[in-house]
This record gives structure tokens, C-alpha cells and sequence, in this order.
């Protein structure tokens, strides 16, 4: 892998928390250091998107995500089980799940790769690629955990989808931005406006 990752995989699934996708896709659009970034949607992950972000339609939905056209992420079918990132000859720096159900977790967890963002992330399992998962989830019940194990064990970041509130964030968009920025750093992308605790 190069310093710092230039070659991303970002899925999403179907738990509550698109503003946070949102925000960690427009900050790797920003980030000139990002050259290419494969997004994959499960079908869920539309559904909740259209809710809580209230998209119009299916369609040119990294531009609707963004406000605008991207040249460097690029969505992928989640059912294309031959694109590229299902390969691990493909070079992927890292793949973020975010959010990540604990029904994709438990997909990945036990290596089931039907879809293609759970064959991407098992993908990064076997190739020992950071793999992070930001699960969403609330309470936990023992499967879930014992998942969220499985995958630490395997290689996986579990980053849980709980954002910090010792910056005092001004609006849930500042909350959602400092997450991304949280795990963007976790993969080696420190943000220059990222929140740094002082003492």
C-alpha cells in the first residue's frame, strides 16, 4: 500500500445513518490524495437512504449524495459479483462499511459473499487490506457481538457508529463530518479539519 490510501471501496447498507455516509463521501471527494473510490449501495442501504435523506429516485445518486458530478467515485452494482473489487488482484487500499447492519456484519463474519460488498470485504480479509466496519446497531444482543469478534479476529477494524460530542458540535452535520474525518484517519487520511483533542 502506498503512504497513504489512494485506491478506496466505501459501501453502504441498510442501517439508520446515511448523513454519515454522505459526509465521508464528500470529504474523500475533497481529498486530493483519494485517486479512485468504488461505491457500492445494497438495496436496503437505497431504501434508507431515500428516507433520511429524502433522494429523489435511484439514479446519479453519488450526485445526488454530493450536490454534484464526480470523477472519482464511481458506483458499482452491488449485485455484479464480477467487478472489479470482487477480485484480489484488484488493488484496493481499504474498504469502509459505513453504516454497516449487523446483517452485512453477520455476512461477513462468517463468510457468506453472495453480494458484492460482502465478496469485496472478504476480499480484504484474505488479501490482509484494512477492512473497517462501522457498524449500527443498538442494543446488541450476543450474535452481534460474537460477529463483531469474528471479524476483529479475522483482520476487520470494527469502528462503531457513535459519534464524539467533546468537540461540541454545532449541528448533526458537524457531528456526521467529524465522524468521517474520525475514520478517514483510522485509514491513514488525517483531515486538516479534523478535531484534535488538546488537554
Amino acid at each position: 500500500m502506498p503512504n497513504h490510501p489512494q485506491n478506496l471501496t466505501v459501501a453502504t447498507t441498510g442501517a439508520s445513518g446515511s448523513l454519515f455516509l454522505k459526509h465521508f463521501l464528500l470529504a474523500v471527494e475533497r481529498d486530493q490524495r483519494v485517486q479512485t473510490v468504488n461505491f457500492i449501495a445494497s438495496d436496503s442501504a437505497l431504501r434508507v437512504m431515500a428516507e433520511e435523506l429524502t433522494l429523489r429516485g435511484r439514479s446519479n445518486l453519488v450526485g445526488q449524495l454530493l450536490g454534484k458530478a464526480s470523477r472519482k467515485i464511481k458506483q458499482q452494482a452491488n449485485a455484479d459479483i464480477a467487478a472489479n473489487v470482487a477480485s484480489g488482484s484488484y488493488p484496493v487500499d481499504a474498504m469502509v462499511v459505513i453504516p454497516c447492519s449487523v446483517g452485512t456484519l453477520a455476512r461477513i463474519a462468517n463468510g457468506i459473499a453472495s453480494q458484492l460488498i460482502e465478496r469485496a470485504a472478504d476480499v480484504c480479509l484474505k488479501e490482509k487490506r484494512p477492512l473497517v466496519l462501522c457498524v449500527r446497531e443498538t442494543p446488541l444482543n450476543k450474535i452481534h457481538i460474537r460477529n463483531m469478534y469474528r471479524v476483529a479476529d479475522a483482520g476487520a477494524t470494527v469502528f462503531p457508529l457513535i459519534p464524539a460530542f467533546y468537540n461540541r458540535p454545532s449541528s448533526v452535520d458537524v457531528m456526521a463530518g467529524e465522524f468521517a474525518n474520525r475514520v478517514l484517519a483510522h485509514i491513514g487520511l488525517m483531515q486538516p479539519d479534523a478535531y484534535r483533542w488538546k488537554g
